[in-house]
């Protein structure tokens, strides 16, 4: 092999764009090129003192220093690409050989530049981010992120002392996205992104993209492999693709992973993703319920947002674990029957530095306008729904979640924020759409296109709006209109209700019309009832804190608004520690208050949730025809000075369930009540009998209807109603 002699060259332009870090495309001044017959190898090294080329094939060509840190060497008679190391050494005397990154050709693809570009790449996660793989027969990882304003971008890690200078990253053309294949760095590397803005000083960024990251407060990405786990699943996600779950009971458990339960016995610390995985699943299994919802698992900076403020919206949070132990937890609740939910927060995202906020030192996530990408009532900025790539990011997001975790659905955060451009906005503090409205075309589009894509691609996962106005067919496909969601959480019932059981009994009359008026559009859309983590926090108290009258008259009350919650058309949603009775407000820093089992009251709250759910799987005419008005019918709506209400509900085949509530502290006898046909009927629930806590009034488990029309129907049958309680009869 014969080295070409060569003198260093006059000030180059190029030349000092690398030196800078402010050079766009480092590829085309480093790694190997050719000319005249030969081949002419940089390599960007600082403050070496010398660095020797070594060709795969054998020899060593010293490299000859032409401008600060920037060394070349011209080999004769190459007129191709060839592998090739670096020998560097330093003043102090140590030597690294490496072999050099600018020697890769890129990793991404043209098309996946192009689909970036129109916001259509739906395995986005696939390119972006850092892929540990074998490139040209060399192990390493490829890195890739956009940050279409930056001057230059670096990959920063363990792996190069977190020096900017080692790894400058190339643009793909005028896409604004970055890459870079460095050799040699595999899972587990720590790494961020080192951004040099157009003015400013460099700004330090974990990957948007980011699949690991390290256990807060500390901040950096981890290079992880996402096809390290073998998921057991495969019958289970086979058989939720045919399932319509507006068909299906849908009984959801509501929980957040630091304070379900807590390892007393190791410094009180939250169990982590295998620990809880166990023990939820059976006691999820043992309570009835076939959902759980996971408050949001996506990496966040401050435990005290509860997840609901993303830093990395592509990691697990690692306060639990790995993110393959987050797959066996959702694996092994799969294995025992019961889907998984998360809380998914595509509205906003928090300012924190090293977060997707100011990205490259511009606003590229969110809008630059702050009367467009600030969110006021919560200190954060809004995503720019508008840009193809922003929706690309989210879009690809949602899917992610589906795709790699299995997840079974998705509860949309704060859909009101994003429909509407003045949500928690003052006149003059918001900017109108180009039709002078306050609808968000943006995310409504952004929105449509995403339920779309699921109920297309991913049938059976489900995706529900946490949407708190009248905004109309939230529920609906979007091709008739609608937004696209599968349910909408009806937060309107969950208010009325809520008011009218913190009443006292005596004053109840004047409100009757709360529990009656939500059966006006109860079935306007597909929904589901919730008594969320929001109904148990900002000094509201517990939900047993939150009924009238004494520790008896507490307990008869959260009962019977449980039994009235699993008879009324929705699906059902029930935050942690309601079923025990909770009696203080949630704390995410602490347990629930398990010791409350002990006391038979509180014990009695979860035996009743625990037969709700039993009876809603076992019952048709509870959950068949939630969403059409043939599947209820009210028989005494209007009994408001005896705060009493009785329905029905049916099911496809005529099969039904008789509600009768009667919410004042006394008892009724030979109270009557129509019923759709004169037979025996069985008391299936009580929520007044003793194994629950109750007094034992009741029926004795059976009653006889006669042929004695009433409230509209050919039967009825004179009731003992016990005080503040709900039975549920049905024939048999």
């Amino acid at each position: 092999m014969t080295v070409v002699p060569q003198a260093a060259p006059a000030s180059n332009p190029e030349f000092e764009r690398i030196v800078s870090l402010r050079h766009q495309d480092p590829h085309h001044v480093l790694g190997v090129h050719f000319e005249n017959g030969s081949a002419l190898v940089r390599a960007f090294r600082p403050q070496a003192e010398h660095v020797d080329l070594i060709p795969d094939t054998g020899g060593r060509v010293p490299m000859q220093q032409v401008a600060p840190g920037l060394f070349e060497a011209r080999v004769a008679g190459r007129k191709d690409p060839f592998p090739y190391t670096l020998e560097v050494r330093y003043p102090d005397g140590s030597t690294f050989s490496l072999r050099d990154p600018y020697s890769f050709v890129p990793t991404l693809g043209d098309l996946d530049v192009h689909l970036v570009s129109e916001g259509r790449h739906q395995r986005l996660w696939e390119r972006l981010g850092a892929h540990p793989k074998r490139h040209s027969g060399v192990g390493g990882t490829s890195f890739a992120v956009w940050a279409p304003n930056a001057a230059g971008v670096s990959v920063v890690g363990d792996f190069n002392g977190w020096d900017g200078r080692l790894h400058a990253m190339r643009m793909m053309g005028s896409s604004g996205i970055w890459e870079l294949f460095i050799p040699d760095v595999g899972e587990g590397a720590r790494y961020k992104y080192e951004l040099r803005p157009q003015n400013g000083p460099p700004i330090l960024k974990a990957d948007p993209y980011g699949f690991r990251t390290e256990v807060p407060p500390l901040t950096a990405s981890v290079v992880h492999n996402l096809e390290g786990y073998r998921w057991t699943d495969e019958d289970w996600l086979a058989t939720r693709e045919a399932t319509d779950l507006h068909a299906k009971p849908f009984s959801i458990y509501e929980l957040h992973l630091a304070s379900w339960r807590r390892n007393v016995e190791d410094g009180n610390r939250p169990l982590t993703y295998r620990e809880i995985a166990v023990a939820l699943a059976d006691y999820v299994t043992e309570m009835g319920f076939t959902h759980v919802e996971l408050m949001p698992v996506a990496e966040h900076p401050f435990g005290g947002s509860w997840g609901y403020q993303v830093g990395g919206y592509y990691a697990p949070t690692a306060r639990y674990g790995h993110p393959d132990d987050l797959r066996f937890f959702i694996d092994h609740l799969h294995s025992r029957g019961i889907g998984v939910l998360i809380d998914w927060v595509p509205g906003h995202f928090p300012r924190d530095a090293h977060a997707l906020g100011r990205f490259d030192g511009t606003a590229v996530y969110e809008h630059a306008d702050p009367r467009q990408g600030e969110q006021p009532d919560w200190g954060t900025y809004v995503f720019n729904f508008g840009r193809n790539e922003v929706k690309n990011f989210l879009i690809a997001n949602a899917l992610f979640w589906i795709d790699q975790y299995h997840v079974d659905g998705l509860r949309v955060d704060a859909v009101a924020s994003m429909l509407y451009l003045d949500y928690s906005r003052k006149p003059g503090e918001w900017v109108p759409n180009q039709w002078g409205g306050r609808e968000n075309e943006e995310a409504i589009a952004f929105m449509r296109e995403l339920n779309t894509l699921l109920r297309e691609h991913h049938p059976g996962v489900v995706c529900i709006a946490e949407e708190s106005t009248a905004w109309p067919k939230v529920s609906a496909p979007a091709e008739d209109g609608g937004l696209g969601y599968h349910f909408k959480w009806n937060m309107g019932w969950m208010h009325d209700t809520l008011s009218y059981f913190s009443k006292d009994p005596i004053y109840r009359s004047h409100h009757h019309n709360q529990m009656t008026f939500g059966l006006l559009y109860a079935f306007s859309e597909h929904f589901v009832l919730p008594l969320s983590h929001d109904e148990v926090v900002h000094g509201k108290g517990s939900l047993y804190g939150r009924m009238p009258g004494d520790p008896w008259q507490k307990q008869a009350n959260l009962r019977a608004l449980y039994a009235w919650m699993w008879a009324h058309p929705g699906k059902k949603l029930l935050f942690m520690g309601g079923e025990l009775g909770q009696v203080a407000e949630w704390n995410h820093d602490r347990s629930l208050d398990w010791h409350l089992t002990e006391d038979p009251g509180h014990r009695g709250i979860q035996q009743t949730v625990k037969d709700l759910n039993r009876l809603y799987r076992e019952t048709p005419a509870l959950y068949e025809v939630d969403s059409e008005p043939s599947g209820f019918q009210w028989l005494q709506a209007n009994s408001s000075e005896l705060n009493l209400f009785a329905f029905t509900r049916r099911a496809r085949d005529g099969s039904h369930l008789v509600c009768v509530a009667n919410l004042a502290p006394v008892v009724r006898t030979g109270y009557r009540v129509g019923l759709p046909e004169a037979r025996r009927y069985r008391e299936v629930l009580n929520t007044d009998a003793m194994a629950y806590g109750g007094s034992g009034v009741g029926n004795g488990g059976v009653i006889e209807a006669e042929s004695q029309g009433w409230d509209g129907q050919p039967a009825s049958a004179q009731l003992t109603l016990p005080p503040l309680g709900v039975i549920w009869l049905t024939p048999g």
